[in-house]
């Protein structure tokens, strides 16, 4: 249906293979040699430092042999005896810490978990607590993950479950003990809930679809499962529910290296278009994951401004753009790896022109099934924007 992209690596991106089950006790020993490290830097009478890639927007990179985002080469190095780096080099250490228990016991919590686990006061006659905020344990499991090259998936960590599927794919999942088929074809209207770790523990064991289709919106994705849209056209039906999670990133990238086409419906305004994005290209706050949650042989069919000119009722389904709208836009032609494709510059301009723009429900208009005619008659004819 659709020419895919020819994959390839690139130097500085992450050297983790795309499908790697995590091996736990190779997780323990790198959290281990991180203390070790540490120890090390004692008995040398040199202040215990951590060392993680910058990870801040002049960090990231387009790598074009890739197609993908991925960190540049600064790092920063926090110190245990600098007052300004002490507290959240002592806050990293103890998610290490945490961590490497969670692995021992082979348990595994959330992310709003650890920071319960962690939240607690550095000594009966300390008015200070480790953590008063999970905003403060976020970012720094990030930068623990970057700094000993794994995923928060391999460290135990889990977030909230995020994105539906449907369609002709069989999953094989091995968790707690258990073993378990998941047929995705027979989820009736709720679809399978896509979890935030889809590598350990979780394998493809039948994938016999043509395409996959990822529709920004729930209620949109119900409308199609209804109508068995993923059954008529032999497609896996995906729905983000907004923003795609890392996990549902990471399925969709599963997916596509099954070689299936991937291809991507949201709203026809900036934020729609950035989902898009991040699915293709991987976002800048996790660039240091692109390789693994990254498509870059994703195409987008719609919803496009091109459409209120090939479909003429949807010129009076169209809304003003807000002001954050507008700015977002603008934001996205700034984007080297957005405006270097004309036709995506050609659908930028055009809403900071007209200022409007259009929800895929609008695809609804002239009747409930009429959004299921649009996708067909457009894949069809390969009416993709790259």
């Amino acid at each position: 249906m659709m020419l895919m992209a020819k994959s390839g690596s690139s130097k500085g991106a992450p050297s983790r293979a795309p499908n790697r089950k995590a091996d736990s006790g190779e997780v323990m020993k790198k959290l281990e040699n991180l203390g070790v490290d540490m120890l090390h830097e004692i008995d040398d009478e040199q202040t215990p430092s951590f060392t993680t890639a910058l990870r801040s927007k002049g960090n990231v990179l387009f790598d074009e042999g890739v197609g993908c985002l991925r960190l540049g080469d600064k790092v920063e190095q926090r110190k245990f005896v600098n007052v300004g780096q002490a507290r959240k080099f002592m806050q990293t250490v103890a998610i290490a810490n945490k961590c490497k228990k969670f692995l021992r016991e082979d348990a595994h919590t959330s992310i709003r978990g650890l920071f319960y686990q962690l939240k607690f006061s550095l000594g009966e006659d300390l008015d200070e607590e480790l953590f008063s905020e999970q905003s403060e344990s976020n970012p720094l499991i990030e930068d623990l993950e970057v700094a000993i090259d794994v995923k928060r998936e391999d460290l135990n960590l889990n977030t909230d479950r995020k994105g539906v599927v449907a369609g002709p794919l069989t999953l094989r999942d091995r968790f707690g003990g258990d073993e378990t088929l998941i047929d995705c074809t027979k989820q009736g209207r709720s679809g399978w809930m896509i979890p935030s770790d889809v590598d350990n523990g979780m394998a493809i064991e039948e994938l016999d679809a043509d395409f996959v289709l990822v529709v920004e919106k729930d209620a949109m994705w119900q409308r199609l499962n209804e109508d068995k849209f993923w059954k008529k056209e032999n497609c896996v039906l995906i729905t983000p529910k907004g923003q795609a999670s890392r996990g549902c990133r990471r399925l969709i990238s599963r997916l596509a290296a099954k070689k299936l086409p991937v291809i991507v419906f949201t709203d026809c305004d900036a934020w729609g278009w950035y989902i898009y994005w991040a699915i293709k290209t991987g976002s800048m706050n996790l660039a240091y994951l692109a390789t693994d949650i990254a498509t870059p042989q994703a195409k987008f069919v719609g919803v496009t401004m091109q459409d209120i000119k090939d479909y003429d009722f949807l010129a009076k389904l169209t809304i003003k753009a807000k002001e954050v709208d507008i700015k977002r836009a603008e934001e996205m032609l700034g984007y080297e790896w957005i405006n270097r494709h004309p036709m995506w510059v050609e659908e930028l301009k055009t809403v900071l022109k007209t200022k409007k723009k259009i929800e895929q429900d609008a695809l609804q208009g002239p009747s409930l099934s009429f959004v299921g005619e649009y996708l067909r008659e457009k894949i069809e004819k390969k009416k993709f924007l790259p």
